[in-house]
């Protein structure tokens, strides 16, 4: 039988995050779902609001729609849609807004007619707030966030959306495939899913395997997805590939300072830190980059102590996974070499006036240039 808090769940939803057009779409195919006698069976409080006065308003409206019962029997559905100020804004913290707010909770934590449905759809919440944690308890939320790119380990939770948009159309990636479709695309659902279009007309019903051939056919890349392929050209030691990539990201407007701090220097560390690994504890070359976190997962607790965390506090192995697939290309004399080359071009960089474009340049050459014949100090004069 179920509980009272499970049925008050059942007829309270919240679809909620940053991701907007996931999140508007979403709201609307359960809207459809919640109110079986379409326009004539849902009351749509719009939750623009553009002042404090004006959400205060739009939640009066929503709790008013609430108390009353349908009009021709029935069931009914009260969605407070796109609301804009649940986020940590001048709005948003306003104490109108906030006390409305706890009227709503205060009603909807009592439970509502067993004719009614009540759906809040709103973006960038702030989930430190007290209603959006009360809400957790008596709604059945869902999360739709934008894959956040500037956190460690965003690559997973991008490969994971785009298996979905795939496997909606009946398409496979292979793994080095995802990758750079994930990477290209930069995480973002809507380029996901116009991508994953154009991948499966130009497959055709012949064909649902997707390359990383058809991926660097068709799809262009994004900001992140030309910052990756920088670095997987540097670790794949591939100099012509990576100037132009370079070249890409200066005509683009990326600061040179911030390519050398995320592309150039993040590589070169994993680099070395998977050669480290794998000449330390006997580790083989990973088939692919993914299969390395495994490898990892068997070592003892403190021979990995030292490696970058996600903020979850578990090991980066994606970064470190692409190294190793590749490290064999360089010794490790070369990687502390390039190490150092990395801080030489920053102190340039910041101090010199030297053109970025040729500092960066000139470090590539340095990095990925093989090294023929003795070493410089042996060179006779």
């Amino acid at each position: 039988m179920p509980t009272a808090s499970s049925k008050v769940a059942s007829q309270i939803h919240a679809v909620l995050g940053s991701d907007d057009a996931e999140i508007k779409r979403v709201a609307r195919e359960l809207a459809a779902k919640l109110s079986p006698g379409g326009d004539f069976g849902a009351d749509v409080i719009e939750g623009v609001a553009d002042s404090a006065d004006q959400a205060v308003s739009r939640i009066h409206q929503t709790l008013e729609a609430l108390q009353t019962f349908p009009f021709f029997g029935g069931e009914k559905l009260v969605w407070l849609k796109n609301a804009t100020f649940l986020g940590d804004s001048v709005t948003g913290r306003s104490s109108g807004v906030t006390e409305a707010l706890e009227s709503l909770t205060e009603f909807l934590g009592k439970g509502l007619p067993d004719s009614t449905r009540f759906l809040l759809s709103a973006i960038d919440v702030d989930k430190r707030r007290t209603f959006y944690k009360a809400l957790q308890k008596v709604a059945k939320v869902e999360v739709f966030d934008k894959v956040d790119t500037s956190k460690s380990g965003w690559e997973e939770q991008a490969a994971a959306q785009a298996r979905q948009a795939a496997s909606a159309r009946g398409l496979e990636f292979d793994a080095e495939a995802l990758e750079l479709f994930a990477l290209f695309t930069g995480g973002d659902r809507r380029i996901q899913e116009t991508e994953t279009e154009k991948l499966d007309l130009y497959l055709g019903r012949a064909r649902r395997r997707v390359t990383p051939e058809d991926v660097r056919l068709l799809v262009p890349l994004s900001r992140a997805g030309i910052i990756f392929e920088l670095g997987n050209s540097l670790a794949a030691r591939n100099l012509t590939r990576s100037l132009g990539l370079l070249e890409q990201l200066l005509f683009q407007g990326e600061s040179a300072i911030g390519i050398l701090l995320v592309a150039v220097i993040p590589t070169v560390r994993s680099l070395l830190l998977a050669k480290d690994l794998m000449a330390r504890h006997k580790l083989s070359r990973p088939a692919q980059p993914f299969f390395f976190g495994k490898t990892l997962e068997r070592l003892a607790p403190e021979a990995i102590a030292h490696l970058p965390r996600k903020k979850d506090g578990t090991v980066n192995t994606y970064a470190l996974g692409f190294a190793a697939a590749q490290v064999h290309r360089y010794q490790t004399e070369e990687l502390r070499a390039a190490l150092d080359a990395c801080l030489d071009a920053n102190v340039q960089l910041v101090t010199s006036s030297l053109e970025p474009k040729v500092v960066l340049t000139q470090l590539l050459v340095k990095i990925i240039a093989p090294r023929s014949g003795p070493s410089r100090s042996a060179v006779p004069r």
